[in-house]
């Protein structure tokens, strides 16, 4: 298979969207902040963002809403994508390693 480069890539399993992406951007209806986070692989229900309990963005996400986010590659080469992308679960980590914080679960809407 060859990709957008044209080069062929030779993994033996498909690149998942958590290894083609490294953060992604986005704004909330009703705050001023633009928000950038780091892409996870933490969550088995697939990628998410972690964000701290005291963030005011906390009680602005809603699981179900569908925002346009801004994805960046992990390689500098590739091209900053814009896709619609839904909350899929908000989850506290009461006790593990990212306690004090919720993993938010995003899944791109095509």
């Amino acid at each position: 298979m060859k990709d957008h480069d044209g080069k062929v890539d030779r993994r033996s399993e498909a690149r998942t969207l958590v290894d083609r992406f490294y953060s992604v951007e986005f704004s909330k209806k009703g705050m001023d902040a633009i928000y950038q986070f780091k892409i996870w692989n933490i969550s088995p229900k697939g990628m998410c963002i972690l964000v701290k309990e005291n963030s005011a963005l906390v009680r602005h996400l809603k699981v179900g809403d569908v925002l346009d986010m801004k994805y960046y590659p992990s390689d500098d080469t590739g091209p900053v994508e814009r896709c619609k992308t839904e909350i899929t679960h908000i989850t506290k980590d009461a006790e593990g390693k990212f306690k004090g914080h919720f993993l938010v679960g995003l899944s791109m809407v095509k």
